[in-house]
């Protein structure tokens, strides 16, 4: 598969930037339609989405290099090239909650009010942004079959992707993918509900998503490891634990308890 979108000579474009800058503005667009019905100055949302878009990106990269430092301990110019590769959603999951909780209260915003906000924007990003990883050959399964891949009812070009170097793999980039588009479905979804919760699609993120990548992180052969752990696996199950106690603190300790269809800017509550 070529990782290369469009060579202009002078400059290449490639696919993996272009997933991911598509999914940053379908992200822009819901967070910044969302946020205008509970009157949140444009001009906020704007500058937090650049801050946490900086501050995301660094942090997927510094996550992904800390936890494969070998591979650029000689060449240290090459953890800038990230058109290759090599971002972490943890670490950018990470660095935007340290960004969000600073922002917000600065600005004496509900914390969930923002985040509840822009776990949808994340996950349909996730959704779209698997797709680099696909024209860029990575974040595959194990080994696998011709007739496998074709049992599963692929396109022709996913399975002739899947074949790298002359073995076939399992796209879990696909299964992530679809996971995540789930994923959006069903926050949409519960986000209709009157007496919605704030910080519950929070939650509902959380677990969703650590549960998924939890399971998909097993079938990967490319996993970041910590202490010879899989440092996603580590992650997804804190994910999971963090959104459970977001449900119980909600509803079991009243001052936690805001409803996320009424507008209520006031005290940061964490």
């Amino acid at each position: 598969m070529n990782s290369v979108m469009l060579d202009l000579g002078f400059i290449k474009i490639y696919w993996y930037s272009f997933f991911i800058l598509m999914g940053v503005i379908v992200g822009y667009k819901l967070a910044i339609n969302e946020s205008q019905k509970f009157k949140i100055p444009k001009d906020y949302m704007i500058n937090y989405f650049f801050y946490v878009l900086i501050f995301g990106l660094l942090g997927a990269r510094a996550y992904y290099v800390i936890f494969n430092f070998a591979e650029y301990q000689n060449n240290l110019l090459d953890i800038f090239k990230v058109w290759e590769g090599g971002l972490a959603i943890h670490g950018g999951i990470i660095a935007g909650i340290l960004v969000t909780l600073v922002y917000t209260k600065k600005y004496k915003i509900p914390f969930f009010r923002i985040v509840d906000i822009m776990v949808i924007s994340l996950i349909i990003g996730q959704c779209i942004g698997r797709w680099g990883n696909f024209f860029n050959g990575e974040a595959h399964g194990p080994a696998t079959t011709l007739s496998f891949l074709q049992s599963l009812h692929l396109p022709k070009f996913i399975i002739d992707g899947m074949d790298i170097n002359g073995t076939y793999y399992q796209p879990t980039f696909l299964y992530e993918s679809i996971g995540c588009l789930i994923g959006f479905i069903l926050l949409i979804l519960i986000r209709k509900r009157k007496n919605l919760i704030l910080g519950d699609l929070t939650s509902i993120y959380l677990i969703w998503y650590g549960i998924i990548r939890f399971f998909i992180e097993g079938l990967r052969t490319d996993s970041l490891l910590f202490f010879n752990l899989k440092a996603a696996q580590l992650v997804s199950i804190i994910m999971i634990i963090c959104g459970i106690l977001i449900i119980v603190l909600t509803r079991c300790i009243t001052k936690y308890r805001k409803y996320y269809h009424k507008i209520n800017h006031g005290k940061i509550f964490f």
